[in-house]
């Protein structure tokens, strides 16, 4: 496989990392290598909304929540005619 070879493996190769004892294990006290891991954020994360937006969705929520509330109030009222 060559370098650039997109599937190849990336964890590092047991057999040509310093410092690990037969079996893979390290020696108390020594550090062990680092992971190959992916899992960061690679790609520039896209910006988030403007204030304005936000508190426009939350006005619309909340007057939503409170049509619901004031609903139930009337129709608990109602029954007890």
């Amino acid at each position: 496989m060559s370098s650039t070879d997109p599937y190849r493996n990336a964890d590092p190769d047991p057999d040509q990392t310093p410092g690990l004892e037969p079996g893979g294990g390290v020696a108390p006290g020594d550090t062990p290598p680092g992971e190959s891991s992916t899992s960061g954020a690679s790609d520039r994360q896209p910006g988030t909304a403007s204030t304005r937006s936000n508190w426009i969705a939350y006005a619309v929520i909340g007057a939503f929540v409170v049509l619901i509330g004031l609903f139930f109030v009337g129709y608990a009222i109602g029954l007890a005619d």
